[in-house]
């Protein structure tokens, strides 16, 4: 199977002229971590609900070849703390890890806890160029005031930040588009890229991005055939995710998604919003935003 999907990954980006993509939404860990987020979707836990197989399960370095032969140019490492005095050693591990691989852009997090402030200007000065944020695991408010001045930090240093802020797979006590609203009346610079094009609530997130110049959306399961069962995105929105191409990203969730790589790319083709689009959404986009 790895083999048909690289095949299929390849002739994808090589039919487009591109010279690979760019995967914004990629998981890495510590091992012991990602053990227990593979075993909360084997037990179809409360923010899932479904079966959900988890279809690239190797180790870490064979995960990291298998990105590279699909040829994926730079990809992050996306994690996250559910509980305070998490952040700072997760930001610590990814730290070594950007420095042991070179093509994963350097990935911190944080979470609303005192020092906050301080280990998140620790990440961006040891040199982090993405952060991400998940207000469904964390179970916290992006409005709180402990995250006020990282939220200005990081809007001042132009990081974009991936906030996994949409209700879906299941609604958060701070999900939904109001609370980022309030967030970005006060920092209207922030790079916020809205994780699985804010699912379900796909319009009010495209408006958002219409709204506020920097806000991005990264496609991570969107539009896929698992998920369009259960949460589709609306016919009547694809002009507005047309006008908002240059502000679309390519995210996959790799390794923790339920099918093959390729399926995501060829869900974003048959959109049928045309090459220009897709070369831009799966490296144009990311490659001027971490230029």
């Amino acid at each position: 199977m790895d083999k048909d999907d690289r095949d299929d990954v390849v002739r994808f980006w090589e039919r487009l002229g591109l010279p690979g993509i760019i995967d914004v939404h990629t998981h890495f860990m510590p091992e012991r971590v990602l053990s227990k987020v593979w075993a909360y979707f084997d037990s179809a836990g409360p923010l899932t609900g479904m079966e959900w197989p988890i279809t690239y399960r190797q180790d870490e370095d064979e995960r990291l070849a298998l990105l590279r032969s699909f040829g994926v140019l730079r990809f992050t490492s996306m994690l996250y703390p559910h509980k305070a005095g998490m952040a700072a050693w997760l930001n610590d591990w990814a730290a070594g890890f950007a420095a042991r691989v070179p093509d994963c852009l350097h990935t911190a997090t944080f979470f609303p806890e005192e020092g906050v402030d301080r280990y998140v200007r620790q990440a961006v000065e040891a040199g982090a160029r993405v952060f991400k944020s998940h207000l469904q695991v964390g179970a916290y408010d992006a409005n709180d005031p402990l995250l006020e001045p990282v939220w200005g930090l990081l809007a001042e240093a132009g990081i974009p930040v991936v906030t996994h802020c949409g209700s879906g797979p299941a609604p958060g006590k701070y999900t939904g588009p109001e609370p980022i609203g309030r967030l970005l009346s006060r920092h209207p610079r922030l790079r916020l890229v809205v994780a699985h094009m804010g699912m379900p609530e796909y319009a009010e997130f495209l408006a958002l991005a219409a709204a506020y110049p920097e806000v991005r959306l990264d496609t991570t399961m969107a539009f896929t055939d698992f998920t369009e069962e259960f949460t589709p995105f609306p016919a009547d929105r694809l002009g507005r995710l047309a006008d908002l191409g240059d502000r679309i990203l390519l995210g996959t969730d790799f390794p923790n998604i339920p099918y093959p790589y390729a399926h995501q790319l060829h869900t974003l083709e048959r959109l049928g919003l045309g090459d220009d689009w897709l070369r831009a959404v799966c490296h144009g986009n990311a490659s001027a935003l971490f230029a």
